[in-house]
């Protein structure tokens, strides 16, 4: 890969999860995303780039709108148009990069252009509310991965870049070699990224302090076995995304080994969140089956029953697959 000072800014994107904030730590993140190819699909774009504040998407930039766009009301209402104007030509040189280095990388690894590949860049910065209500630095984070594996990321600690494969080997060396990319890299976290946090947060933070509860929703539907039935409880709705489900056989949790399935905690296109869990049960089980969900930011804790009429299916439910 290309040192990324020789472009115009050092910044790239990764796709991972971040840890949830809690009231006294906060985070703003940018995550780039370069495909190899056009898919030629609705929706999916060459390149794309987001600003996520505590796991909220503030903007957004992609490689067909070209533009850089608030995706908060705030965002649009606090901001000059410079700053989107700047933003935008920010992104498109991002954009040029990654159709650089993901071409270095195919000839690197000898890839073909048959197969699509996948270049992702995170990196930002979390902070600690002081007393004095403004946040200090708590940690920094910027790493890559191509197709989808860990290839690179910075040590905040030692300031050296680690290579997690050995593709990655070559550009740590040249990275390293470069003491001024490292002083900016480690500098962008401690100061430039924070003085954003800080911003962000103090425009936001009515809208990111309010607490959103989850609506809960016992399903039932068909499977493959006819003598089966599959139990869904899906929590949707809800915003922080911190939220404990569990499905429970006469008051016993459920766990995996029970055949229990669980998407995990997804985003929502309005900014919160869902969940369902899942386990598939013989029709003719006559056992109580509840569906209970806690989500203590919104003080939520409800409890609901799949009916005694199991074999009642809903076969056209719009939260079915």
């Amino acid at each position: 890969m290309s040192d990324p000072g020789t472009t115009t800014v050092v910044n790239k994107s990764w796709t991972c999860e971040v840890e949830e904030h809690t009231d006294l730590t906060h985070s703003l993140y940018y995550i780039y995303t370069g495909l190899s190819k056009d898919l030629g699909l609705p929706g999916i774009h060459n390149f794309t780039a987001m600003g996520l504040l505590d796991n909220r998407m503030i903007d957004y930039f992609d490689s067909e709108t070209q533009k850089k766009v608030p995706k908060q009301t705030w965002m649009k209402d606090r901001l000059d148009p410079e700053y989107w104007v700047k933003g935008t030509q920010s992104r498109q040189s991002k954009q040029q990069w990654f159709e650089v280095n993901i071409n270095i990388l195919k000839d690197r690894m000898r890839q073909n252009d048959t197969d699509l590949h996948v270049l992702q860049w995170m990196h930002g910065c979390e902070g600690e509310v002081q007393p004095d209500g403004n946040m200090k630095f708590y940690r920094g984070m910027d790493r890559y991965s191509y197709d989808g594996n860990d290839f690179l990321s910075f040590d905040f600690a030692h300031s050296v870049w680690v290579a997690h494969m050995p593709a990655a080997e070559e550009t740590k060396r040249k990275w390293d070699d470069v003491p001024v990319l490292k002083d900016y890299t480690k500098g962008y976290m401690e100061n430039e990224c924070m003085q954003w946090l800080n911003k962000f947060w103090s425009y936001g933070m009515t809208q990111l302090q309010t607490a959103s509860p989850p609506e809960v929703y016992v399903l039932t539907r068909d499977t493959n076995i006819e003598s089966n039935i599959s139990l869904t409880c899906l929590a949707t709705g809800f915003y922080p995304q911190d939220i404990i489900t569990w499905i429970k056989r006469d008051g016993r949790k459920l766990y995996r080994e029970d055949g229990l399935e669980s998407s995990g905690v997804r985003p929502n296109e309005d900014d919160t969140f869902q969940r369902r869990d899942s386990v598939e049960i013989l029709r003719k089980d006559k056992s109580k089956y509840t569906c209970e969900v806690i989500h203590e930011a919104s003080s939520v804790n409800v409890t609901r029953e799949w009916g005694k009429n199991l074999f009642l299916v809903l076969t056209c439910f719009s939260f079915c697959f």
